[in-house]
């Protein structure tokens, strides 16, 4: 307690005023055996004294006059007390007055201090044999410790022979922080602090009685924080004093400084240790062992009960039950663990199992140790533990009937009998009378057993745990706090009782983890875990027949082992800076687990703080202990705090926050200021103590921190005292860490080293990092890295080797990159500019893109008032904060914001940030989230946590600790117009985020801008993606630029007299008359012919569709008309006026100047259009008709493609250019776009005007135009199915998340360039991350001529999009594969064969993406995200996990594969394609159009990983129908190969066309060196050969079913040899 921060004196005698009540209650008992030097008194009514008139009555100092029994008022009055009931049966209702106690003559100084004689005022007496004449006499010891004692000066008396009480001979100390006063009549002590007066101590408040039997003594207490007094089960640390009573009184029941410093634990005594009381044989411990050493817990001890001896005797066990306990316990010393048996004191007076003579027995009566009857000579016969407890009364022939057994007065023990559960008062031992030293039975086994073990084990500290306790046991023995039961209370009060026992002296200490008695739940069980993990002494030990409860019973990865394994890993980890914490306990007495009060006396909250706990001065431990709670009202005392397993900085000081702790967390911060010794962890100490140390520096506010380290070899006795051991202090300041050696004589400890060191709270950028040893040149240490979101530096690959002294100092930049822009306008920031608006300006000095003018560090606009955890999420209420707020961004900031978090699945969640008090405008787009959350805590990958100070919100991936979300950064906005979070990305490795042509798939994120809004410029949770018919899978053809059908034929035919492999034709606008929807031109009039021609050769037609609809039309126009008639039209708001605009349709009977620039025509013959607005009802019936109309009067079509749909316009707004509301056409801030500054109604509508959602309310298009494409993709699709009843396709220019579960996409107008060929590849894997799989780039270029070779390489890459199309401008050269030369063609051919080759696998991995989500198109890195260079690979991809294109993007180039670079040949007809090792590709013959190749063979690609292993699986269906999979009219296998042996099995039977399902060949490539003799087949319940040929020098056997008639809708087994 020296170093506590709490007044010396205060402290010394709060503490000594409990050590004297225990011991004064003791010298009741143990005087009470000594003859009386005077006469009893007698009754004398006469003396009776005066009651207090009941004005002045003060109730709270009245002493209890009949403590033995419930108060009467005939014995009241015998006593010669005060009777005065009151209405509270616990305050006295007899009490003492002043005719009662002793006055003080003589009194003198001595050389100790005073002395007097005390003389007993006359009064009748309590319980006879009063002592009339006692001596006073006081010792100053110490400037800050005072002792006093009352003794009987004609006799001397038994008194507690304590090792560490010496009597003190003088001379008294004369510099004393204290003042006695004695006040003589009556006799009353006074011990007064000299700093201020304060009476600390007073005796005065009752009288002294001093009889034989019976001593009492009363004190006022100097205020109501009193702690301490005995082992009690206590339920607060701080004890309510309202006339308790607390016997000191040892018992074996369900839940004794001048103690001398307590042992220094043997290092492994610290680790976990797994007991119960009746395993019931050594095979129950073996499986106990095994299976929580398989959980990985960690784990040093295991501790038998008597059930491992024979017969309970001690010294033995049984070996039948037990048979092998030696090899057992080798075993565990082989693992590096350790095993402790129980010893109870009683010893059976039995003969052995064999009839042989116990001979433990025999050889204590031969040195006759034992407890003697009152003779002093006969052995007491009794049973059992060492209170000393007994389960019988007394003895087998029980007690006599004297005082000793009866005295006068009983304390308020078990039974109110003093020999209860225990032996006779009257039995004799060495150390006296047992009346007299029964409270010090334990205490004297712990020093018999302690030298017992140091001849067991010479030199060694090993460990020793006893029950009954002594002041001083300490210093021989652990302790735990006895037979607990399984219960929640009983968890919680086992903190107060830890807090106690480090008060006297015993800090090894703890409870029964999980509860001795009763059955425990696992929840209980589960937060006793985390609780105990941080017990001093840490043991889950339970009783005789209740249920197991070591963690690993619970399950091998159970919520309980998983958090039980990993706070014990955390003890382990912190097991340096424990020890060292005992090595301060026992050198100077301070306390290991000690109250806040402790560390925090100046703040007085801390008082009575006892749910949570401190390790040594730096770590604080908040368990939950209440069932179901996963909050926790916690106190956070005055410092800096971090949370110990993220290393963030806590905003919290001196102030009760609900600390939200889930099922599988304890509450662990570090303090600010102190630097904690760590080691990297194991499963035991034996193992841990070989690992690398490491340091934790948690810095205080002002960036300093200190601390120490003890180490010794953990187990030879004295080597503090012998001084072997390694001692260092460590200590921060400006960045400098000094690691100061200040004593080392243990050189085995010299091979450990410090090789890591944590550093919390460094609140700036880390760039360098020195280190050196002590007076040596520092040089430069590159391994480290800094952790901005949350402020730590790790540096790593230190070499500190323990015994000699080092420094390590660290740099602080701001740098550029912590800048976030402050001025994101349009125009141009300029430095008045930024100021104005309370920004920083600064110019860059490392990066010139880094804004000039960024939001200062300290920028904090919200405050949140209010965090409320749950298991399904998290709310949090903020407010704008006006003082804190310095930065007027554009617009007006919300006030009051409320934060929503959705645990929706174990890896999705949602976040939402909205107004709470104003219903805003949210996106109506459905996702496909479960309605309510369905992730379970215990499942959760991630974890989230609502930040203050400032706001923010934190989102950590459990399995790594990474943070991967951090918005607690400067920028946050929420304003009218302007929303703005930040974010810290959690690598540099950052893919998607929307339609924008990207240079990379990672992102470089410095500093760029990617604007969110929809325009028609060239290259822009969300459900499955759509499910494309087969045919849609086939390659197709298109241009802008057809002039009529002959045209189209043309390219038709000699596609198909080139044999080129083609699915689909498209025409663009010019079939349509005039460019208006739902038309045909007259240079088209014969189109429908020729589609119902090429239909019928299994050819398919898709036609486009553009959004606007013209209202110049002078002839009927049923489209316009029917709209109108519909109101399904875009209109200003709150009027009935269309917004008109103009698009793509031409006035009628007009000519067109086909020389006329774009602007030009739109003036000089555009019509004026209206747009539909797709969110309407009405608008999607409106849309159904007109496709449906067309389909069935003018022309058959198989999928549909929608264009100009951001919505597109060529004017601005509307036809006059000018839109009615500049605010939300110029808003306060523009994205960042094309025409920026030109506002948002830039080549679309005006953003004013109105659309109505299909819940009839009013939204602006400000609001939904990023939405319209999407709004018009479902309604195009579900036309599409009901007008051809067939699946279908559609193919949108405009997305938007979600989108992909009702059509495809293409990239957009691209460019016929080297350029947008490779972009196309980032395009396509990014909107796979979208949720749109089916998607590809238009192949060969859109605007421009393409060029021959450019043609040929994107006609290679384009034979592997999803969507396969060829397509071009209007005034552009043929680009169709057709149209160049028969070369091409024959390449193009080529390469489309394999594209149908392929098609089963392709829409086997199409079905996967839309039953179960996923990638089609994928990144390298998501099959192999552990290959590092993956990461970076863009310019390859991947169809599903199994096969990988490596396109030709320029004219050369290297190519990654398998973590290294590889140069393939790639001649000008070829493209290179790898089938991945471990997978099975179901594959079919190709033909001119799928119509065709489904009619042809299946063929199987088996390819072999390096143990010829493989699978894969072929989903089949009819291609075309709708919903074939939600209605399982399909067909699903599953293929596997296992060395020589190929299977198929039917998992799904619901559709079968035996035609489709021939298996032809089957290719098995990486078979082996082996040669093949032979091949069967088993099928149909046949078995018979199968044709065979291999290919030796590349390993590929080709097995050849066709003659066999194998479809693949019944399972085979092939096998070959």
């Amino acid at each position: 307690m020296a170093r506590k921060k709490f007044s010396g004196l205060e402290v010394t005698l709060i503490v000594l005023f409990a050590i004297v009540t225990i011991i004064a209650i003791a010298l009741v008992v143990v005087l009470a055996t000594k003859t009386p030097a005077t006469e009893a008194t007698t009754t004398d009514p006469s003396s009776s004294g005066r009651c207090p008139n009941e004005i002045n009555d003060p109730i709270n100092e009245r002493i209890n006059c009949i403590p033995e029994q419930f108060p009467t008022q005939a014995l009241c009055a015998q006593r010669g007390c005060c009777w005065r009931p009151w209405n509270s049966s616990v305050i006295p209702w007899c009490f003492f007055v002043n005719n009662h106690g002793y006055n003080a003559e003589g009194l003198r100084t001595t050389n100790t201090g005073l002395e007097a004689n005390l003389n007993r005022i006359s009064s009748p007496t309590l319980f006879g044999n009063d002592i009339n004449r006692v001596l006073f006499t006081t010792q100053n010891q110490t400037p800050n410790r005072f002792r006093f004692k009352i003794t009987n000066p004609s006799n001397r008396r038994y008194e507690v022979p304590h090792q560490f009480v010496q009597e003190f001979t003088g001379p008294a100390s004369t510099d004393t922080l204290y003042n006695v006063q004695v006040t003589e009549r009556p006799f009353g002590i006074k011990v007064i602090r000299r700093s201020n007066n304060r009476v600390l101590f007073d005796t005065s408040v009752g009288p002294l009685v001093y009889s034989n039997q019976y001593l009492q003594i009363s004190a006022k207490l100097s205020n109501e924080y009193i702690y301490g007094i005995g082992e009690h089960i206590h339920k607060r640390f701080r004890h309510d004093l309202n006339w308790k009573t607390w016997p000191i009184f040892t018992r074996d029941q369900l839940p004794g400084d001048l103690i001398g410093l307590p042992a220094m634990p043997a290092y492994w005594s610290l680790g976990f240790q797994l007991s119960r009381w009746n395993y019931n044989s050594l095979e129950v411990v073996r499986e106990v062992v095994r299976r929580n050493r398989e959980a990985g817990i960690p784990f040093d001890t295991q501790v038998t009960d008597i059930d491992y001896m024979e017969d309970k005797k001690d010294f033995t066990y049984d070996a039948v039950q037990f048979n092998g306990l030696p090899e057992f316990v080798q075993d565990l010393h082989d693992h590096g663990q350790k095993y402790v048996i129980i010893l109870d004191p009683a010893i059976s007076i039995g003969r052995r199992a064999n009839g042989a003579a116990y001979e433990t027995y025999e050889r204590g009566n031969r040195q006759h140790v034992w407890v003697n009857e009152s003779d002093g000579r006969t052995p007491i016969v009794g049973e059992d533990m060492n209170e000393v407890s007994s389960f019988i009364q007394g003895s087998r022939e029980g007690c006599s009937a004297n005082n000793w057994n009866y005295p006068p007065f009983t304390p308020d023990i078990l039974d109110k009998l003093m020999y209860s559960k225990t032996i006779c008062m009257d039995a004799v031992q060495n150390w006296g009378r047992q009346y007299d030293v029964h409270s010090l039975y334990g205490y004297s086994m712990a020093i018999a057993t302690e030298k017992a073990v140091e001849r067991v084990f010479p030199n060694k500290r090993s460990f020793i745990l006893t029950r009954s306790t002594f002041a001083g046991s300490g210093r021989h023995a652990a302790h735990w706090l006895g037979d607990n039961t399984a219960s929640w209370e009983q968890m919680e009060w086992s903190i107060t009782g830890m807090l106690e026992f480090g008060l006297f002296g015993i800090p090894l200490v703890g409870a029964d983890i999980c509860g001795f008695v009763a059955d425990t739940t696992e929840e209980l069980c589960r937060r006793w875990m985390q609780l105990g993990a941080f017990y001093p002494f840490s043991r889950n030990h339970n009783a005789d027949g209740y249920v197991p409860q070591d963690p690993a019973y619970f399950g091998q990865n159970s919520l309980l082992v998983n958090s039980s394994r990993h706070y014990l890993t955390i003890r382990y980890t912190l097991l340096p800076f424990l020890y060292t914490l005992f090595y301060k306990a026992h050198r100077y007495g301070e306390t290991v687990a000690r109250p806040f009060l402790h560390e925090f006396y100046e703040d007085t909250n801390s008082w009575i703080e006892d749910t949570q706990f401190l390790w040594g001065p730096a770590l604080l431990i908040t368990p939950v202990l209440k069932q179901g709670a996963e909050t926790v009202s916690a106190y956070i005392p005055d410092a800096t705090w971090y949370d110990y397993e993220t290393g963030a900085k806590r905003p919290w000081r001196k102030q009760r926050i609900d600390m939200h702790l889930p099922a599988d967390k304890i509450g662990l911060h570090l303090r600010g200021g102190y630097i904690i010794p760590i080691q990297e962890p194991d499963v035991t100490t034996t193992a841990s103590r070989r690992n690398p140390l490491g340091l934790i520096v948690a810095l205080n506010d002002d960036n300093t921190a200190q601390g120490d380290f003890f180490w010794d070899d953990g187990e030879t006795k004295n080597t503090i005292e012998s001084g072997e051991y390694i001692f260092y202090t460590f200590s921060v300041s400006n960045n400098n860490l000094a690691i100061t050696c200040t004593h080392s004589s243990y050189p085995e400890g010299t091979s450990l080293a410090f090789e890591s060191i944590k550093v919390l709270g460094v609140t700036d950028t880390v760039t360098q990092v020195t280190v050196a040893e002590a007076n040596q040149q520092m040089s430069a240490h590159g391994n480290f890295t800094y952790d901005p979101s949350n402020q730590i530096l790790l540096i790593s690959n230190l070499q500190f080797n323990l015994g000699r002294s080092f420094t390590v100092q660290w740099n602080q930049v701001f740098l550029d990159s912590e800048r976030f822009t402050c001025y994101p306008d349009a125009d141009l920031a300029t430095e008045a500019k930024c100021l104005q608006r309370g920004c920083v300006w600064e110019t860059a000095t490392s990066d010139f893109r880094a804004p000039e003018c960024y939001f200062p560090k300290q920028d904090n606009p919200y405050s949140v008032n209010s965090i409320q955890y749950s298991s399904t999420g998290v709310t949090a209420d903020l407010s704008y904060n006006s003082a804190n707020a310095r930065i007027q961004l554009p617009s007006v900031p919300i006030q009051a914001l409320r934060v929503e978090v959705k645990y929706h699945k174990n890896d999705m969640l949602q976040f939402k940030i909205y107004d709470p008090q104003n219903k805003r405008y949210e996106v109506p787009v459905p996702l496909n989230i479960p309605a309510t959350p369905t992730s379970t805590y215990e499942n959760r990958l991630y974890d989230v946590e609502i930040k203050e100070n400032p706001f923010g919100i934190q989102i950590r991936r459990r399995s790594s600790g990474r943070v991967i979300w951090d918005t607690r950064l400067p920028g946050f906005a929420f304003n009218d117009q302007f929303i703005q979070i930040s974010t810290r990305l959690p690598s540099r490795y950052i893919y998607g985020f929307g339609e924008v042509e990207h240079p990379t798939f990672r992102h470089d994120l410095n500093w760029q801008t990617w604007g969110m809004f929809t325009r028609d410029q060239p290259p822009g949770v969300i459900g499955h993606p759509v499910m494309p018919p087969y045919w849609a899978l086939g390659f197709q053809l298109c241009r802008y630029g057809y002039r009529n059908t002959s045209e189209v034929e043309q390219v038709y035919n000699e596609m198909v007299a080139a044999q080129i492999p083609y699915d689909v034709q498209y025409t663009d606008i010019d079939y349509m008359e005039r460019q208006l929807d739902f038309t045909i031109g007259e240079r088209f009039s014969d189109l429908p012919q020729f589609v119902d021609r090429i239909r019928g050769e299994g050819m398919r037609y898709i036609i486009i569709l553009d959004p606007a609809i013209s209202g110049n039309e002078t002839q009927p126009y049923p489209a316009f008309e029917r709209g109108l008639e519909k109101d399904v039209f875009v209109k200003w708001p709150n009027t009935n006026d269309i917004c008109w605009a103009k698009v793509w349709p031409d006035l009628p009977n007009i000519t067109i100047d086909e020389t006329l620039t774009e602007d030009e025509a739109v003036n000089a013959s555009r019509a004026h259009v209206a747009f539909p607005d797709f969110f309407r009802n009405s608008t999607a019936e409106w849309w159904a008709r007109e496709i449906l109309d067309f389909y069935n009067d003018r022309m058959k079509f198989d999928g549909l493609w929608i264009d100009m749909n951001e919505p597109s316009s060529f004017v601005n707004g509307t036809t006059s250019n000018q839109c009615r509301n500049s605010q939300l056409n110029f808003p306060p801030y523009f994205p960042e776009l094309t025409k920026r500054t030109d506002g948002l109604h830039f080549r679309t509508m005006c953003m004013e005007t109105e659309q109505i959602l299909s819940d009839g309310s009013s939204v602006l298009h400000y609001d939904v135009h990023n939405l319209y494409g999407w709004s018009q993709i479902k309604p195009t699709y579900d036309a599409l199915q009901k007008t051809t009843g067939k699946r279908g396709i559609v193919i949108s220019r405009s997305t938007y998340p979600t989108g992909g579960r009702w059509g495809g996409h293409w990239l957009g107008d691209n460019y016929a360039n080297w350029n947008n060929l490779d972009k196309s590849i980032i395009g396509m894997m990014e909107f796979s991350l979208f949720g749109i799989s089916y998607t590809g780039a238009d192949i060969c270029g859109f605007f421009n001529n393409s060029e021959y070779q450019l043609c040929t390489r994107w006609m290679q890459l384009g034979a592997f999009y999803p969507y396969s199309r060829n397509h071009n401008i209007a005034n552009t050269r043929r680009q169709d594969p057709a149209s160049w030369n028969e070369t091409f063609a024959n390449m193009s051919r080529n390469i489309l064969n394999i594209r149908y080759t392929l098609l089963p696998y392709f829409y086997t991995q199409m079905h996967e993406v839309h039953a179960h989500g996923g990638t089609v198109i994928r990144p390298l890195l998501h099959e192999f995200f552990d290959e590092r260079p993956t990461w970076d690979i863009f310019k390859q991809f991947l169809w599903g996990p199994a096969f990988m294109v490596t396109p030709v993007l320029e004219p050369r180039q290297d190519i990654g594969i398998r973590g290294q670079s590889h140069l393939f040949d790639a001649p000008y007809d070829t493209i290179n394609l790898h089938v991945r090792g471990g997978h099975i590709l179901p594959c079919q013959e190709p033909a001119q159009n799928t119509f065709y190749s489904r009619q042809n063979y299946m063929k199987l690609i088996v390819a072999a990983d390096d143990n010829q292993m493989a699978q894969g699986t072929l989903f089949w269906d009819d291609g075309d129908s709708i919903d074939t999979y939600e209605r399982s009219q399909y067909i699903l296998i599953q293929f596997n190969l296992n060395q020589t042996t190929l299977t198929s099995t039917i998992v799904e039977n619901g559709y079968i066309n035996k035609n489709e399902m021939r298996l032809g060949l089957i290719e098995i490539w990486g078979k082996g060196n082996s040669a093949v003799s032979q091949v069967n087949l088993q099928y149909n319940g046949n078995q018979e050969s199968a044709g065979f040929w291999t290919e030796q020098g590349n390993q590929v056997l080709i097995i050849d079913l066709a003659p066999n008639s194998v479809t693949l809708d019944e399972p085979i087994v092939l096998t070959w040899s």
